[in-house]
């Protein structure tokens, strides 16, 4: 696979060092934008010039290999010409129509996803992202039973708002949580840091599901609307589950007349070297959120992808939900050229080939060489190493939600990656491979090169 280009070589771009602009772009943003989960004096964001394919650079001429796809979604890299030149189309065409009225390129998006979602996922809810896909599955599933409680996983990210917020395990979640918004949480296996006490991936997947009949019997399987988990947790760790877990997930929720849900928002179209994630494991949930990746975060676009039976539901019963921007016809035709640049480009089965090939093996050399790693989990362009004190106890670099000094070692593992032109993905204990899917092999190994160095930084605060 080739890296798409445009009129305009990159390095040229790279060349063109402007730091007046920047100081101008950064004083303004410091000025009147709000940042997300962040205190407000204590960040300095970087003022980005431009970005093309798996790099972007700033004002200053640096350029930097993203090996966060953004926030893990642009899964063909930036500025694609061909989705670029369909917004533009888009805009040219229809700019904006209300969410009520049959739009063809609304029709073609959801016929597209629908397409390629497993079983009978057939009818697509459009939202402007993901967070707002997991808050209308659960309304869906609670409709759907009757029911008011919803499960979720301990090691788990579903959004930041009002619902989803509240499902989500990691501390987050911490400063929103109502206590009182029907989510009973439960821990989902992960054998390097197991719950359970398991030794082996059969242990801990038998565990934890005796573990979850065991909450659900606690909790009333008939007050119990959903089953939520992300298929591959994202910003938690990325630890795959281990075979046979999410099947006996299924068939638990399939015994009680639970919704299982699966959230696809990080790990879909393409990202772990399959259309969605579910596909390694031979599952179908009966709602599945996606986001990100459907139109690689080039126009906002998220939705859920419904089974029959919920649909069915609400075929004459109105569904109490919507969005002014539900289905927005420039966020559609992105994800129709999306889909169909990944189609054409078998940017799936790239990204697939570069994690058996470049990412994993790469990885988990790096990890024998390396004392601070002490885990390399992952599977196509989704891959974690989790960073250790002492491999022999798995005590983490950091605490758990360490901040401030006791972040230090994580901090500068972050510095030495960007000081030698690689964006990292870092949270808590753990650096994130994340890039493009359609990644080349050449920046894939430039990529662990840089890795390489930023880990010697790492290992000087091992036992």
């Amino acid at each position: 696979m080739t890296p798409h280009t445009d009129h305009v070589d990159r390095a040229e771009r790279v060349d063109r060092a402007d730091p007046q602009s920047g100081a101008a772009v950064k004083a303004a943003d410091r000025a009147h934008v709000f940042h997300s989960w962040s205190a407000q004096g204590l960040i300095d964001p970087l003022a980005v010039a431009g970005a093309e394919g798996s790099s972007f650079w700033d004002y200053d001429g640096n350029r930097y290999l993203d090996f966060s796809s953004g926030l893990v979604y642009t899964n063909i890299g930036y500025q694609h010409p061909t989705v670029v030149a369909a917004i533009q189309e888009q805009a040219g065409r229809l700019a904006t129509f209300a969410p009520a009225f049959a739009i063809d390129v609304r029709s073609e998006a959801a016929r597209l996803i629908a397409e390629r979602t497993p079983g009978d996922l057939d009818k697509i809810f459009f939202t402007n992202g993901g967070a707002e896909a997991v808050e209308n599955a659960v309304r869906m599933a609670r409709l759907h039973t009757g029911r008011p409680k919803v499960l979720s996983a301990y090691r788990s990210y579903h959004g930041g708002t009002s619902t989803a917020i509240n499902l989500t395990g990691d501390p987050r979640r911490w400063a929103s949580d109502s206590g009182t918004s029907g989510v009973v949480r439960f821990w989902a296996p992960f054998l390097y840091r197991s719950p359970f006490y398991a030794s082996t991936e059969a242990e801990e997947c038998a565990r934890a599901l005796e573990h979850l009949e065991a909450t659900i019997a606690f909790e009333g399987p008939a007050t119990i609307a959903a089953i939520i988990l992300e298929t591959i947790p994202g910003t938690a760790g990325i630890m795959t589950p281990p075979p046979g877990y999410l099947a006996g997930v299924r068939e638990i929720c399939d015994r009680h007349g639970i919704v299982f849900v699966l959230d696809e928002v990080m790990a879909g179209f393409g990202r772990t070297g399959k259309w969605f994630a579910a596909e390694h494991f031979d599952v179908v949930p009966d709602l599945l959120t996606f986001a990100k990746g459907v139109n690689s975060g080039y126009v906002p676009l998220g939705g859920v992808a419904i089974s029959g039976a919920i649909a069915e539901t609400f075929a004459s019963r109105p569904y109490p939900g919507g969005l002014t921007y539900s289905g927005h016809p420039l966020a559609c035709a992105a994800a129709v050229a999306t889909i169909g640049v990944m189609a054409d480009e078998k940017v799936v089965e790239h990204a697939a080939h570069i994690g058996e090939t470049i990412l994993g093996p790469g990885l988990r050399d790096l990890a024998a060489r390396h004392p601070s790693v002490g885990e390399v989990r992952g599977t196509g362009v989704f891959w974690a190493l989790d960073l250790v004190k002492d491999r022999e106890t798995r005590e983490p670099l950091v605490p758990y939600n360490a901040s401030g000094e006791a972040n230090a070692p994580m901090a500068a593992f972050a510095a030495a990656c960007k000081k030698n032109g690689l964006w990292p993905f870092v949270n808590m204990n753990r650096t994130h491979a994340v890039p493009a899917c359609n990644i080349t092999e050449a920046e894939a190994k430039e990529g662990l090169a840089v890795l390489d160095l930023a880990l010697t930084v790492a290992d000087e605060h091992t036992a």
